[in-house]
């Protein structure tokens, strides 16, 4: 309805963009404390590296950055008549 196929991919990422910084910042202090609390119990353990989290974390975004932009680009370009005359 005017927008153009750059301004959809910018809102869709983005509202998936945050909705996947929130879960990342909740799931990683629930991840280090798993894993610091199942690591004592070993005689020999490593220890928890804070670049570790910081690994995974931009691998998560990069990963849902790559998803829903191929996909809000893919809805973008496609033709909305067709959408319409299927319903």
């Amino acid at each position: 309805m005017g927008a153009s196929v750059a301004d959809i991919v910018t809102l869709i990422s983005g509202h998936f963009l945050k909705l996947t910084i929130i879960s990342i910042s909740i799931a990683l202090p629930v991840a280090w404390w798993m894993m610091y609390g199942w690591l004592e119990n070993f005689a020999y353990h490593t220890a928890i590296r804070w670049w570790m989290f910081t690994l995974v974390g931009i691998a998560t975004l990069l990963v849902a950055l790559f998803t829903v932009g191929i996909q809000s680009a893919r809805a973008a370009f496609a033709n909305p008549v067709k959408s319409i005359r299927l319903e």
